[in-house]
């Protein structure tokens, strides 16, 4: 199985992702090219997601240490 980028940058996928949706709202777009941004899209969102989730469980893991904030190591590779 190949292995995922290691790390999305949140910030520029949520950047694209909202040039993506203005475009397609601006309704110039062919159907085709329509077609291919909102896969885009989706792939973004998704992306935006899996980096959501591992900041999520970044935080988990520094709130659930017996009640002490304790810093541990995480690795995203073993999470997906």
């Amino acid at each position: 199985m190949a292995r995922k980028k290691a790390a999305v940058d949140f910030e520029q996928s949520l950047a694209d992702l909202q040039q993506l949706v203005e475009r397609l709202e601006g309704g110039e777009l062919s159907l085709e090219d329509s077609l291919t941004a909102f896969e885009q899209g989706i792939g973004l969102t998704r992306d935006c997601q899996a980096a959501l989730a591992q900041a999520e469980q970044k935080v988990q893991i520094l709130l659930e240490r017996d009640g002490q904030l304790e810093e541990a190591p995480f690795d995203a590779d073993d999470q997906a």
